[in-house]
C-alpha cells in the first residue's frame, strides 16, 4: 500500500496552495504549520511575509483564509493575534486519515525514496575482557538505529569492531604457550563459564607479566610473532576471540539483541589493509613524516602550547594505531560494502578522534558528497551520585549483573499483578525480563545520545512517569481492553463527533510516520520515545474521558473507540519494536 499523507502535510499543501492563490508575490512561502493547544494546528508563516511584503499580516491572512476551499478537511479557520491561522479540521478527515493508516501494515509509514546502504559501528566490546555498564550504550542505541533504519528502506550493516588486536595478546598467549589447557575450547563452555577462564588467565598471565622481566619480554616478542601471521601464535589468539564470542552472545542475548557472527568484525580485520592505507595517506600528500611517524595535521586542532595535534597513522618504530584501524575500515566499507552512510556509535569521548579519522578520509577521497560519516558520541552513564557509575566498592559495574537486577526488580513488579491478569509462573518470568531489560533501554534511548544521565533502577522500572514499563502497560491494557469488549469489533466511523480527548489521541497518531521519518534523520531515537511516551498518557487522557466498555456507550461510538485503542497499540508495538523493546500482551 502506498504511504498515506499526514493530515498537517494535507493541511499544508492547502495552504501552500492558497497563498499563491490569494497573494502570487508570496512565492514559494513557507506556512509554518505546528501543532497548537488553540486548534488542531496554527500557522505563523504570513508574520514573515507581512514584513517582507510590508503588508497588514491580518489583512494578508484573511485574504489567504478566502482562498481556502477545502470544506472536506476544513472545519473551522480563525485569524488569530497579529496574523496566525488557528486551523480546526473536521472529525471526518481525521477518521478517514486515521482508517487509511489502520489498513496498511506499516501504519502508513513511507519507504524512503532513494534507501541507500548504511553500516552502524556498534556494540564493540573487547576480546578476553568483561563487558560493563560502559557497553551498553553503544548496543543498545546502535541496536534502536538499526531497528529505525531498516524500518525506513535503508539496507544497514553492522560492525562490531571488537577490540581483538594488541600488545595485551603477546602476554596471553605466552602465558597459554606456557601453561598449555589453561584454557577450554570454546565448545565445551557457556558465557559465565567463557568470562571465568577469561579472567581467570588474564589475571595470571598478568601477574606473571609484571613480575618476571623474562617473561615480559617473550610476551613482547609473542606480540611480533602474532602481527606477523605465526600458525601456532594466531591458532592460539584464536581461542581467545572463540571464547571471548561465547561470553558475547550470552550478554547479548540478555539484552534481547541479536548479534550476528559475521557482522563481528574486528581490528584484526584490517591488519592487513593498515601497510597500503599508510602508503597511500602518503604518497598523496595527506599524511606526512614527523619525527620518524606518519602522521596527519589540522590547523585548527591544536594542542596547549598552541602546536598542531596530529593522528597518528603510523608509529616511528613502525607500528600502527587506531588510526590506521579505523581508515581502513572506512575503505574496506566503502569500497568493498558500498556503504553511502557511516555511523559510529562511539564514547563521546572519542569525538576529537573521529573527527580527525573523517577529515583524514575525506582528504583521501574515501568520504565525500556520496558518503558520509556521523560519530553519534554517546554521554557517559552516572550513578546517583552524579558521577560515572560503579559500584559500592568503586569497580566498575559488570553488564551482566546490571541486566540481572533489571530482570528481577521488574520480574518483582510483574508478579504483583501476575495473579489478577492470570500469568503462570514462566510467563511472569518471561515477562519480568522483556520489561527489566526495555526498562534499561528506554532509560538510555529516552535520553538525547550525547548527554550523561543518571542509572536509577527504582526510576527505571516504576509504572509511573517516562518508562518503557509505563509504555509496555498501557499497551497490555489496551490488549486487555480488546479482549474484553466481545461481540463488539474496531470500526472506523467517520460521520462521529469526536471527544476532545479522541481528537487529541488521533492527531498524534496520524503523525506517527512524519515524526519517525524525522527521528530516523537526524539519527535521534530519543524523539521516537518521547513520541511514544506522548501517545501512552494521550490514551491514558482518552480512555478516563471516553468510556469504550463500562459505562457501555452506543455500538457506533463503541466500535470507533475501539478502534482508537487498536490503532494506538499498534503504534506502540511497532514504535517499541524499532527502539528494541518489548511489548507483553499480558502484564
Amino acid at each position: 500500500m502506498a504511504s498515506v499523507h499526514s493530515l498537517a502535510s494535507t493541511v499544508q499543501q492547502r495552504l501552500a496552495d492558497a497563498l499563491s492563490a490569494a497573494l502570487p508575490e508570496a512565492g514559494s512561502t513557507d506556512p509554518l504549520l505546528r501543532r497548537s493547544d488553540r486548534a488542531d494546528f496554527q500557522a505563523n508563516g504570513i508574520l514573515a511575509l507581512a514584513k517582507k511584503l510590508k503588508g497588514n499580516p491580518r489583512e494578508l491572512a484573511t485574504k489567504v483564509t478566502d482562498a481556502l476551499d477545502a470544506p472536506d478537511l476544513l472545519k473551522d479557520v480563525e485569524v488569530s493575534g497579529p496574523g496566525f491561522l488557528n486551523i480546526t479540521l473536521t472529525d471526518r478527515a481525521i477518521i478517514e486519515t486515521l482508517a487509511a493508516r489502520a489498513a496498511d501494515d506499516r501504519l502508513g509509514v513511507p519507504l524512503k525514496e532513494n534507501p541507500g546502504v548504511t553500516v552502524i559501528d556498534y556494540a564493540q566490546p573487547n576480546v578476553a575482557k568483561e563487558m560493563h555498564v560502559g557497553h551498553l550504550r553503544s548496543a543498545v542505541i546502535g541496536d534502536a538505529l538499526r531497528g529505525m533504519l531498516d524500518f525506513t528502506g535503508e539496507k544497514t550493516i553492522g560492525r562490531h569492531h571488537i577490540g581483538d588486536w594488541g600488545t595485551q595478546f603477546g602476554m596471553l598467549i605466552q602465558y597459554l604457550i606456557e601453561n598449555p589447557g589453561e584454557l577450554a575450547p570454546a565448545d565445551d563452555v557457556d558465557g559465565e563459564q567463557a568470562m571465568s577462564n577469561l579472567n581467570r588467565v588474564y589475571k595470571a598471565s598478568r601477574a606473571v607479566f609484571d613480575s618476571d622481566e623474562e617473561f615480559k619480554e617473550r610476551a613482547r616478542k609473542r606480540v611480533v610473532a602474532l602481527q606477523s601471521g605465526d600458525k601456532e601464535t594466531l591458532e592460539l589468539w584464536q581461542q581467545f576471540v572463540d571464547e571471548s564470542k561465547v561470553y558475547f552472545y550470552s550478554v547479548f542475548e540478555k539484552l534481547d539483541m541479536e548479534i550476528r557472527d559475521d557482522e563481528i568484525v574486528g581490528e584484526s580485520a584490517y591488519n592487513d589493509l593498515m601497510p597500503e592505507t599508510a602508503r597511500l595517506l602518503e604518497e598523496s600528500g595527506v599524511a606526512v613524516r614527523s619525527e620518524g611517524a606518519l602522521v596527519v595535521f589540522f590547523d585548527e586542532i591544536r594542542g596547549k602550547d598552541d602546536q598542531p595535534v596530529p593522528l597518528i597513522v603510523q608509529k616511528a618504530d613502525g607500528g600502527f594505531g587506531y588510526a590506521a584501524s579505523d581508515l581502513s575500515a572506512i575503505r574496506n566499507r566503502v569500497t568493498d560494502l558500498n556503504a553511502t552512510s557511516l555511523i559510529y556509535v562511539v564514547d563521546v569521548r572519542q569525538s576529537l578522534h573521529f573527527k580527525m579519522v573523517f577529515e583524514t578520509a575525506r582528504r583521501a577521497g574515501w568520504l565525500g558528497d556520496d558518503v558520509t560519516a556521523h560519530n553519534m558520541g554517546y554521554g557517559t552513564v552516572l550513578g546517583a551520585d552524579g558521577k560515572p557509575f560503579k559500584t559500592r566498592e568503586g569497580e566498575t559495574v559488570k553488564l551482566e549483573d546490571l541486566l540481572d537486577e533489571a530482570a528481577e526488580r521488574a520480574t518483582a513488579v510483574v508478579r504483583e499483578k501476575a495473579e489478577k491478569v492470570g500469568l503462570s509462573e514462566e510467563e511472569i518470568v518471561e515477562n519480568g525480563r522483556y520489561v527489566g531489560i526495555g526498562a534499561v533501554k528506554y532509560a538510555d534511548l529516552s535520553t538525547s545520545a550525547n548527554r550523561d544521565y543518571k542509572f536509577d533502577l527504582d526510576q527505571m522500572v516504576s509504572l509511573n512517569g517516562d518508562t518503557s514499563v509505563y509504555l509496555q502497560y498501557a499497551y497490555a491494557r489496551i490488549k486487555s481492553i480488546l479482549r474484553k469488549a466481545e461481540g463488539v469489533a474496531p470500526a472506523a466511523h467517520a460521520e462521529l463527533e469526536l471527544a476532545p480527548a479522541e481528537r487529541a489521541l488521533a492527531l498524534h497518531l496520524d503523525a506517527f510516520g512524519e515524526l519517525l521519518t524525522e527521528a530516523t534523520a537526524e539519527y535521534a531515537p530519543h524523539k521516537l520515545a518521547a513520541y511514544l511516551y506522548q501517545a501512552a498518557s494521550l490514551f491514558t487522557t482518552f480512555y478516563d474521558q471516553c468510556p469504550v466498555i463500562k459505562p457501555e456507550p452506543p455500538k457506533d461510538i463503541a466500535e470507533n473507540r475501539l478502534f482508537l485503542c487498536d490503532l494506538t497499540a499498534r503504534t506502540l508495538t511497532q514504535g517499541m519494536a524499532l527502539l528494541g523493546i518489548r511489548t507483553p500482551e499480558r502484564l
